[in-house]
């Protein structure tokens, strides 16, 4: 099954200046949470912004266009076909960004874990593709106020396709 892991403000940003929008702890474990022993699929850019490389306990797939690209700890593929065909570990394939890489899976993608941060951030310049809640039922939803370590609220959410792919 293919999913998308997402955190998202409240116009759909995804990041500014190829870093996070905002440090958020309570996002971040619940990322490893959840991908943790899974495969992930990424673009090159997002994979670089890593500090300590490869994330453990994953296979890391990084989607690049060049073929000369290697780095440590990770499967390089050039196509995002290419990516699923190339996950080995079990259950679910988590597309983790960036926005190309988004992009080019949207419609294939089948669950959303989505973090929603109730906060506009300004100068955003990378936004995940618009939600048609149409198309997608929310299974869960888990809001939490923000505190000392969250500076803004936040809610935890997944969303399934009403009609899978």
């Amino acid at each position: 099954m293919l999913s998308a892991i997402v955190a998202i403000d409240r116009n759909g940003a995804i990041g500014k200046q190829g870093q996070l929008l905002c440090h958020l702890p309570a996002d971040m474990k619940h990322f490893k949470e959840t991908t943790m022993g899974h495969s992930i699929v990424m673009g090159r850019k997002t994979f670089e912004s890593f500090p300590k490389g490869a994330l453990p306990g994953r296979q890391n797939i990084v989607i690049t266009r060049n073929l000369d690209y290697a780095a440590e700890g990770v499967t390089v593929v050039h196509s995002a076909s290419e990516a699923l065909a190339a996950a080995t570990m079990p259950g679910e394939v988590f597309i983790i960004g960036g926005e190309e890489i988004y992009r080019a899976t949207f419609e294939m993608v089948n669950t959303i874990h989505l973090t929603v941060i109730d906060h506009k951030f300004k100068d955003a310049d990378a936004h995940f593709p618009r939600i048609d809640m149409r198309s997608w039922k929310i299974i869960s939803e888990d809001p939490h106020p923000a505190d000392d370590r969250n500076p803004y609220p936040y809610t935890f959410m997944t969303l399934h396709r009403k009609r899978p792919r």
